[in-house]
Order: C-alpha cells, then sequence, then structure tokens
C-alpha cells in the first residue's frame, strides 16, 4: 500500500527525500552529532582521545551533546529542505502524557526480561543498588543525569528511524517496506557495539525485532511520544537499573536497584553474554508477544492518510 501518511497530512508545498538520499543523510546526521560533539570535548580534555578514561559525566555528554546535535540536525533538514515541521515526523499532540505512559510500559518490559531471566538462573547479585550504598546522593547524582541522557538518546534515535526516516519511506513505498526497512537499517547501526558472536548475532536480530514492535506502537498511536518514552526507559532501566550491558556497552556506575552479572555457567542465550540482554533469547520472545499484540490489535484510529500522487514535490 503506497502513499501512506503516519503522523500527518503530506501537503503540496512539501518536499519529499529520495529514500537512497534519507539513507545516506541518516548517517550523516549521525557522524556529525558525534563528531560535532566529540571534537570540542576533546580540545577541552574532557573526553581523552579513545575514551579509555571516561567515566559517566563523559558518557552523559555523549548522550546529550551527540545525540542532541544529530537530533536538531534532522529537524532543521525536515524544516528548511522538506519544509514539514515536528508534528509530521510525529511530534504531535498529547506529547508529556503520551511520553510518560510509554516510559512506564518501558520499564514494564524491560523488569519484565530481567525478572524472568533471574527467575531462570541467569543473574546473581554482584553488589548493592544506590540505595545500599554509603553515599546515597552521590550515587543516584549519575543515575538521574544518565536518566536525562537516555531520553535525548532514544529520543534521537526514535526521532531519525520511527519519524523522519519511517514515514519518509512510507510515504513513497507503503507501511511495511517502511517499518521492515528503518528496522533492518536500526540493528545495523548496531552492529559494530562487540566482537562477531553468537550473542551479536542474537542481538542484532532482537534489535530488528524491536525495530518491528517500536514501529507498530507508533503507527498504532501516530505519534513518535509514547516510542520515545519507551526507548529511553529500557536503555536507562537496564543500565542504570540493574548495571547490565546495553547493547554491549557497560556503564560504570552503581546502579538504582541492584547490581546484577551473569550466574556461573549461565547459558549466552539466557543472558545475551556481552551484549546483555538484549541477546536473550527472553528477549526475542517477549518482543515477540509484543508484535503480535500490536498487529492484531491495529492501529488505535485508521491505518494512516493516502497521501494523494502530487501532494508533494520529490526532491534529493
Amino acid at each position: 500500500m503506497a502513499g501512506i501518511e503516519i503522523y500527518a497530512q503530506r501537503k503540496r508545498r512539501h518536499r519529499r527525500t529520495w529514500t537512497l538520499a534519507a539513507i545516506v543523510l541518516g548517517l550523516v546526521f549521525m557522524v556529525c552529532g558525534e563528531v560535532g560533539a566529540y571534537l570540542p570535548a576533546v580540545a577541552t580534555g574532557f573526553v581523552e582521545p579513545g575514551g579509555g578514561d571516561d567515566g559517566w559525566p563523559q558518557m552523559a555528554y555523549q548522550l546529550g551533546a551527540a545525540f542532541g546535535l544529530s537530533a536538531v540536525l534532522v529537524l532543521l533538514w525536515a524544516w528548511l529542505f522538506e519544509r514539514r515541521g515536528p508534528a509530521a515526523l510525529g511530534l504531535n499532540a498529547d506529547g508529556p502524557m503520551r511520553f510518560l505512559r510509554g516510559y512506564l510500559i518501558g520499564l514494564a518490559f524491560l523488569g519484565g526480561v530481567v525478572g524472568i531471566i533471574w527467575a531462570a538462573g541467569g543473574y546473581v547479585v554482584e553488589g548493592a543498588g544506590a540505595f545500599g550504598s554509603a553515599a546515597v546522593g552521590a550515587a543516584l547524582l549519575p543515575i538521574g543525569v544518565l536518566m536525562l541522557g537516555f531520553i535525548i538518546q532514544g529520543s534521537t534515535e526514535e526521532l531519525l528511524f520511527r519519524g523522519w526516516l519511517m514515514q519518509l519511506i512510507a510515504s513513497r513505498h507503503g507501511l511495511w517496506i517502511a517499518v521492515i526497512a528503518n528496522s533492518v537499517l536500526f540493528a545495523l547501526a548496531h552492529a559494530g557495539n562487540i566482537e562477531p558472536s553468537n550473542e551479536l548475532y542474537v542481538g542484532l536480530a532482537n534489535i530488528v525485532l524491536f525495530g518491528l514492535f517500536i514501529s507498530l506502537y507508533a503507527v498504532r498511536e501516530g505519534s513518535l511520544w509514547g516510542v520515545c518514552g519507551w526507548h529511553a526507559a529500557w536503555n536507562w532501566l537496564l543500565g542504570l537499573g540493574f548495571g547490565l550491558e546495553v547493547s554491549g556497552q557497560v556503564i560504570a556506575t552503581t546502579p538504582l536497584v541492584t547490581d546484577l552479572t551473569g550466574a556461573p555457567g549461565a547459558a549466552w542465550w539466557l543472558t545475551g553474554a556481552s551484549f546483555g540482554p538484549e541477546a536473550s533469547l527472553v528477549t526475542t520472545a517477549v518482543l515477540l508477544i509484543g508484535t503480535v499484540v500490536l498487529m492484531v490489535r491495529g492501529r488505535t484510529r485508521d491505518h494512516g492518510v493516502e497521501a494523494a500522487p502530487d501532494a508533494a514535490v520529490d526532491a534529493a
């Protein structure tokens, strides 16, 4: 079904970036955000080249500055070139309510995954959480700051992949091509997180599945706010709630709830090993169930708005 607008009706004055050009531009936006944040941080000595000695303040800066700059570039391109505002990318009505609801659902999903792995014997407690620390305030500071960082990071990735790219592809090639394409591209963006291994391959497959689930969530709501909250909550609770790897990345600070680690002898397919729970088959099952539920329930209001053949100007 071609010509589907997910978030807002496309008007005649709007331009539409070519699909292949949009994929390249998405990479450019991400790289420019990283470089634009990295160079001044290195020049001032705040970040060590290579990141070997970086701690949580440097991670918070990267999450906020690098991803924040990428988000600005996406919004500027949509506004200045495509002549479309944030609402056309899914940042539309009822933002706070939808974001909060998505955040709570994301916390529940991640808590369920970790709870199932724990119950199956996949984790042991490595250390106490923040409230078991002698200096509670000092332990809570990075948790709170990184919460904001993950909100920016998760929301930026959703803006790029589910907000801008998915709606653009859907307007040209149809909804399902857009959902599958943005999910695969999103997984490829994480392909270099760890060395090639079984857990990397399962992790990437789960990220594709995550993309399918979160894309259907956005389509069903007709908004990006809920998936921004879901994504931010998942990453934050994973790394800062339980001290587990976030797509292979480790956050060196005291977690909020408890510090978990893989139990001795636990199967990699249960815990996800060095990639973290996102490479667990438990995550596979949970995301599959969520995806099927969304496919069965469909969209709350309708299935998108059919764009008129000449509703927009096609441009590179």
